[in-house]
């Protein structure tokens, strides 16, 4: 068995999954935004799976702060760009993947253009502007996206094939929420495995998307309470 086939040998295992499965995943690009809380575990897991290319879209640096949630960071990196200490940190998981670093900002001058490179985005952004700036451009370039948000003990996930129905982040919510509908980090603070498992969820249904495998959360959204340790799939359309 070769080195790569060893890798990756538990994933072809697996019922329906299997070699094929595996081609896809490492043929496919995938835009990470936000290297943070979110991030963090979603790109540890596409990187992990083996996942062509991988961008990695942030504009923060590393504070003590992150530390306790952003587990894919360590002290050493505090100070050190975001981008920067990931792709640092993702090599070592898998030197075999092709990792693009994006030391940015997401704006409207530049979101077409990068988006426009990559098969798929996962959304782990913490704020709506841009929540919503990558809602429609990936919308123009139908592009799939898996979104997610997370903060206090509470995650939420969905995912946006921005097909000829139109479905996306604004038809879950059509416009800014209102004060207390969903807890934002900074104003909330951030439970650390509610990253860990929103992310999880995240990653997990951005492989299914590249590989086509079960089910997809088209007009759903997974609501997620650490608290309580309760996961529910509500539809929303």
């Amino acid at each position: 068995m070769s080195h790569s086939n060893e890798r990756y040998a538990r994933h072809c295992a697996l019922r329906g999954f299997g070699e094929n499965a595996q081609q896809k995943i490492t043929q496919a690009s995938v835009l990470v935004v936000g290297a943070g809380g979110l991030g963090s575990p979603v790109l540890q897991y596409l990187v992990g799976a083996g996942v062509g290319t991988v961008g990695i879209l942030d504009n923060d640096v590393v504070a003590v702060s992150n530390l306790h949630r952003q587990v894919l960071h360590t002290e050493a990196a505090v100070g050190i760009a975001k981008v920067t200490s990931a792709i640092k940190q993702l090599r070592e998981l898998n030197s075999t993947v092709n990792l693009v670093g994006h030391n940015l900002r997401l704006t409207e001058d530049n979101a077409s253009t990068i988006i426009g490179e990559y098969d798929l985005v996962v959304d782990c952004s913490d704020n709506f502007a841009t929540r919503y700036l990558i809602d429609d451009v990936c919308a123009e370039l139908k592009t799939p996206t898996v979104w997610g948000v997370v903060g206090g003990y509470y995650g939420q996930v969905s995912v946006f094939l921005h097909s000829q129905d139109g479905q996306s982040l604004r038809d879950l919510y059509p416009q800014v929420p209102a004060p207390g509908t969903i807890q934002e980090p900074a104003e909330t603070g951030t439970y650390g495995p509610a990253c860990g498992i929103t992310g999880s969820i995240m990653a997990s249904q951005a492989l299914k998307l590249i590989t086509g495998l079960g089910s997809q959360l088209i007009g759903q959204v997974v609501l997620i309470d650490a608290l309580s340790a309760e996961v529910r799939t509500v539809a929303f359309r």
